[in-house]
């Protein structure tokens, strides 16, 4: 088990790393003709390419020794790294290798699902929460490393050192691609030299393992039953709006403060890391702590719990009062309402040149017609809204994958496992498609009204099953609940 919470903190760095870097370096260095339509392709690929492999690997998993997959999906991120460092060679076609690199680290990605039915697998109920609770912490180290490496990565500059014997060179771009690389090997290494197959039903006794060829006369076959697939599509779709929500919070945060309070993008880059770095810290205190909650309370209330806190973060965003925040180009707009309509001013300020202004427009940009009417959002409102959300995602993302894998049982999780990955890697493409035009066209008064609507539905949800939401061997009536 420690092996594969170490894997997760070596995968999810350099993914934490790459994923800020990728789009940087792909405008400034790798492709110029790449345009923001392109970009959103880039985002979305790792995370299209995570839901194509999630199921295929957790199929594989459930035939053949979980190895297998694990292997190919980190030599084929290893593979995607390489690639990624490679890609301002071409004469041509940059961008396009780009995307297919981007889109092979989401592929190697889709081993979650082999990771969290193993898990699920070697472990008994008592121990299923605490297990899958350091594994989240685990990868939440990973992603606060990341940029941490990121910051030092950028003092060896845009221009670094080449190796011409390779023609590979070595700068802040490609720097954290290849420790990526580095680490997948390692991983490799520790994955075929220390990882072995373990399978115990939902009491702790060692069952029958179909991963793993040998077997000792005192294992037990799995426990006969069908699994409550009205749960299991409950817990899918409880799974995608958490992790839609979240999705859509880490999108709109820099646009937001740019808007609220004049940051530059600069400015906005800096802060707004600092706080979701903080708010990494925050969710591995909150898995430490879920471990010892869980067994007071249940899974169940704790998600209950979690999407209560989520929904009061969110109308804690909600635009009041009566200060408005500041309007790009806000002398020509005032002086200009006595004697224009609102179209026109709209019109008249789009068309200013903004490379007049040396530093850039900062404020709330006037063609988002919202903006000259919607209240801001003060900075203490942010932060606390931050902070709860930080609570209430990680409680929620633990409970809902861990609530699956005990409502599956102890048979092999790998293609469910596989959906529920899907499942989230779809809320991160749709997310922020989502988030970023209704917040662009109608402001975050109706944004985050909506949000606040769907964590309702998703509150009412979990009420229709909560009493479904059991284990497999507590709903056949093997353990006492």
């Amino acid at each position: 088990m420690l092996l594969i919470q170490t894997k997760e903190i070596l995968e999810d760095f350099p993914k934490a790393v790459i994923s800020e870097l990728s789009l940087e370096g792909l405008q400034k260095l790798i492709d110029q003709t790449a345009d923001a339509s392109f970009l959103g392709w880039v985002i979305a690929s790792f995370s299209l390419g995570q839901m194509v492999a999630s199921p295929i690997f957790g199929l594989w998993s459930n035939y053949r020794p979980r190895k297998e997959p694990l292997t190919v999906s980190i030599f084929i991120s290893v593979a995607a790294n390489c690639l990624y460092a490679y890609v301002q060679v071409p004469a041509s076609h940059n961008k396009y290798y780009m995307l297919v690199a981007r889109g092979l680290v989401g592929f190697g990605a889709g081993n979650v699902a082999v990771i969290r039915s193993y898990i699920a697998g070697a472990t008994s109920l008592q121990e299923r929460t605490s297990s899958m609770a350091n594994t989240s912490a685990c990868q939440a180290l990973g992603f606060i490393l990341g940029p941490v490496f990121q910051t030092c990565f950028a003092l060896i500059g845009e221009k670094g050192v080449t190796w011409d014997t390779i023609k590979l060179q070595i700068n802040m771009y490609t720097a954290p691609v290849l420790l990526g690389a580095f680490l997948g090997i390692l991983n490799i290494i520790l994955i075929l030299t220390v990882l072995r197959e373990h399978r115990v039903d939902d009491s702790g006794r060692q069952c029958k393992n179909i991963n793993f060829e040998e077997a000792s006369t005192d294992e037990v076959q799995f426990p006969q039953g069908n699994i409550d697939q009205v749960a299991v599509v409950a817990t899918n779709v409880l799974f995608f709006v958490i992790l839609f929500i979240f999705a859509l919070f880490e999108t709109i945060v820099t646009p937001l403060t740019m808007d609220m309070y004049a940051w530059t993008r600069e400015q906005a880059v800096l802060y707004d890391g600092i706080i979701l770095a903080a708010l990494g810290v925050e969710a591995v205190i909150i898995f430490m702590g879920i471990k010892l909650l869980s067994k007071k309370v249940g899974e169940r209330a704790i998600l209950l719990g979690g999407l209560i806190v989520v929904w009061v973060g969110f109308f804690i965003l909600l635009p009041w009062g009566h200060q408005f925040p500041k309007i790009q180009w806000e002398d020509l707009h005032n002086n200009s309402i006595p004697n224009t309509t609102f179209g026109e001013i709209i019109i008249t300020l789009w068309k200013i040149p903004r490379e007049d202004h040396n530093e850039g427009p900062t404020g709330c940009p006037v063609e988002q017609a919202w903006c000259l009417y919607t209240p801001m959002i003060h900075l203490a409102q942010f932060l606390t809204s931050a902070v709860l959300i930080g609570i209430g995602y990680p409680s929620c993302n633990v409970m809902s994958y861990t609530l699956y894998s005990k409502i599956l049982g102890p048979k092999p999780q790998g293609v469910y496992m596989g959906w529920l990955t899907a499942s989230g890697s779809a809320a991160r493409i749709l997310g922020p498609v989502f988030i970023s035009q209704v917040y662009a066209a109608w402001g975050p008064r109706w944004a985050f009204s909506l949000v606040c609507g769907m964590v309702v539905l998703t509150i009412t949800l979990l009420g229709v099953v909560y009493r479904r939401l059991i284990a497999f061997s507590v709903r056949h009536g093997r353990i006492q609940e």
